[in-house]
């Protein structure tokens, strides 16, 4: 009966290796400073060699998941990577990456008009394990091209962001997470004029073998930053983690 037990316990250690749930490692910093975001996966690891969905079917909702994933891509970079970032339209603004801390001359963007380019270009990309992340904005996505997508970042080991862009085309697909990224009014800084730091509602809608949750979260002094707020009070708090 142990036997089998160890047998099963193996069994489900070696399938999230294999859908990107990393093992934690003694000593090792694979923190890309989420908080209790990264608690809510497997492992508390944010997974990478996987595929995450968004769903940015508004103009505000890209605005704010491009936001978002440049501050993950900072950690995916940090090693002078270099990203890819595939789209028909592109809704980001370059330069605005430094802001999280992604220098843009190391971005590669692709426009591309045809949707069967936009799939066959992001494949092609997600296979190349010179790459830090893969970004694309695609309209659609059905279950059989994702799980390609999925079986291409498995064997690369590159982390992949799919921006859902149709609302009409929403559908089940094998990527390991979905999100929802909105904004959220910033806070200004007591005394001072103009704009606070970003701020987002960070839904993560599903999650293969972990716990979907709701967040409020901050972009500050160069990392993400949880928003607590006080019911007997209105000043909001800020807890830092890094």
């Amino acid at each position: 009966m142990e036997a089998k037990k160890d047998i099963i316990s193996q069994l489900k250690k070696d399938i999230l290796l294999w859908e990107g749930f990393k093992a934690p490692i003694a000593g090792a910093d694979d923190s890309f400073g989420l908080g209790p975001i990264e608690a809510a996966f497997p492992n508390g690891i944010f997974p990478v060699g996987a595929v995450h969905e968004f769903l940015t079917t508004e103009p505000e909702h890209a605005a704010a998941t491009s936001g978002f994933i440049g501050g993950i891509l900072a950690q995916l970079m940090r090693n002078n990577g270099v990203c890819l970032w595939i789209s028909k339209a592109r809704t980001v603004f370059p330069p605005a990456l430094k802001v999280f801390g992604v220098p843009p001359e190391r971005v590669i963007f692709i426009d591309l008009q045809r949707e069967k380019d936009l799939l066959w270009a992001t494949e092609e990309a997600l296979k190349c394990d010179g790459l830090a992340a893969v970004i694309a904005e695609l309209p659609g996505i059905n279950f059989t091209q994702s799980r390609r997508l999925q079986l291409a970042v498995e064997s690369s080991k590159v982390t992949g962001f799919v921006l859902r862009t149709d609302a009409k085309k929403l559908s089940t697909t094998a990527c390991v997470s979905r999100w929802q990224i909105t904004h959220l009014p910033s806070e200004l800084e007591d005394g001072l004029p103009g704009v606070g730091f970003p701020r987002w509602q960070v839904e993560l809608l599903k999650v293969r073998n972990g716990n979907p949750g709701c967040w409020k979260v901050e972009w500050v002094a160069g990392s993400f930053a949880l928003v607590v707020e006080e019911k007997a009070v209105t000043e909001i708090a800020y807890h830092q983690y890094a």
